[in-house]
């Protein structure tokens, strides 16, 4: 007797894994499910994909404009070819997904229905006028933007990084509120790109709170001087409303009252779990933190597995893919009675910050986590500026660190300077195969940005002897 499996949110990165893993499998039946119009996930319709595009074009103008060896004025970005030529590859790109999705549903025991599922029970849909009763549900509904509860904020024109990306013009000024991820990232898109003149409120007292304390702090630094940014660190906002020319907002920071005044408000303040159309009342799950384990089953169901930005775990693209082939696994273990896998992410990420010119990745241990995890280790730490290919690339900015075990092995790479964003994976190797700094060979061919890798390497090296 087959196994039926229903996916709820199959076109995003992580329910397509989930369908992939399983369809190949004769023992299932599979109802993937996904009202998404057009269809193709978050990362590609909304996400990482079309805001790299957008940036790109800002980057270029932003490192003519600060080249001293090239004369001239800088050339305007043409948002509206920006935006022209990003959604042409979106378009594809999200096609691509679907016709992966229809190439499944031709399979015999895979059914794909166009429409929103919603919970009627526990492990009980109403989807497309149907009820269906699987064996296993996996939800894989994604995200959806976070708007602060702001006072008086649901009476102003918000905008956020999905409208970003469609426009093609803006307002001489703006308010930014967040600079996490996705403010680290259109703000400076929009300060160069539209010449906005903004200013960022930040609720955190730090920038980069993944990061040991150096990295934040230079990249602060940065934004203020390259971008001409006025950031407000440790800031809450009070209220908001209309004004004549836009919006007003009162802010607090440090006690210290201030009212700032734009055109527009953006808010870069992050996602939350796309639950809100899953009738999730109506079964014993209840969201909230720590509700989905490291199998990706959810407390209160055994069979129901959640998966993706929608977990509220890790709301990142390789995350959601790594979360479903987990996921998929441990359906067909538990069918079969058997232990479940856990899924355990090595920290890997990546910040497209200062316009893809400063980008900031960090994988395995900080010097903070791995304190927290009480290992012991030493660490090495480079500006990019000792390193003369980041000189004659005009690219002088940043700062790399490595933590090492005191047995020589790996444990994390911080990288806020050029190509960090290339090196990540480079350094996620080393650190999943725990390689030992000392035997890692010098390989990097002058003159190339991975030198600092080098460096770092030898330094810590050192450092053990």
């Amino acid at each position: 007797m087959s196994t039926h499996v229903a996916i709820v949110g199959a076109y995003g990165s992580a329910g397509s894994a989930v369908a992939g893993e399983l369809a190949d499998d004769p023992d299932v039946e599979l109802t993937l499910i996904d009202d998404g119009d057009p269809g193709g996930g978050l990362c590609i319709l909304r996400g990482c994909m079309p805001s790299k595009e957008v940036l790109s074009a800002a980057e270029h103008r932003f490192a003519a404009r600060h080249d001293p060896r090239l004369r001239g004025d800088a050339h305007d970005v043409d948002l509206e070819a920006v935006v022209e030529r990003k959604n042409g590859h979106t378009s594809d790109w999200a096609a691509h997904r679907r016709d992966s999705i229809a190439e499944l549903a031709d399979r015999e025991n895979v059914e794909f229905i166009h429409d929103t599922a919603r919970f009627v029970d526990d492990r009980v849909l109403e989807v497309d006028g149907r009820r269906l009763e699987p064996d296993y549900v996996v939800i894989a509904t994604g995200s959806n933007v976070a708007i602060p509860p702001i006072p008086g904020i649901e009476d102003v024109p918000v905008q956020t990084s999905a409208d970003v990306l469609d426009r093609t013009d803006f307002g001489d000024s703006g308010i930014a509120l967040g600079l996490g991820y996705i403010g680290l990232e259109l703000v400076p898109y929009l300060a160069e790109a539209a010449d906005m003149d903004l200013t960022v409120v930040e609720a955190l007292p730090d920038v980069l709170d993944e990061a040991d304390a150096p990295f934040g702090e230079e990249l602060l630094s940065y934004y203020r001087e390259h971008f001409d940014v006025d950031v407000l660190i440790d800031a809450e906002g009070k209220h908001v409303e209309q004004s004549a020319d836009g919006v007003r907002m009162t802010v607090d920071v440090g006690g210290e009252t201030r009212t700032l005044e734009a055109e527009e408000l953006f808010a870069f303040t992050g996602r939350e779990p796309a639950l809100d159309r899953l009738g999730i009342g109506n079964t014993s799950l209840s969201p909230g933190e720590g509700w989905v384990s490291d199998t990706m089953q959810a407390a209160g169901d055994d069979r129901v597995f959640v998966v993706g930005d929608v977990n509220g775990r890790e709301p990142i693209l390789h995350v959601a893919k790594e979360e479903g082939f987990t996921a998929a696994e441990n359906v067909r273990r538990h069918r079969g009675g058997d232990p479940l896998e856990e899924y355990d992410n090595v920290h890997h990420h990546v910040i497209f910050s200062g316009l893809g010119v400063l980008p900031f990745a960090r994988v395995g241990h900080s010097v903070e986590s791995a304190e927290a995890a009480d290992l012991e280790f030493v660490t090495a730490t480079r500006a990019a500026s000792s390193d003369g290919v980041f000189k004659t690339k005009n690219v002088g900015d940043g700062l790399a660190r490595l933590v090492v075990g005191t047995d020589g092995t790996v444990l994390g790479y911080q990288g806020l300077h050029y190509h960090a964003d290339v090196m990540a994976k480079t350094m996620q190797l080393a650190v999943e195969m725990e390689l030992d700094v000392r035997e890692i060979p010098d390989r990097a061919y002058h003159p190339t940005t991975p030198e600092i890798i080098d460096g770092l390497l030898s330094d810590a090296a050192a450092e053990l002897e």
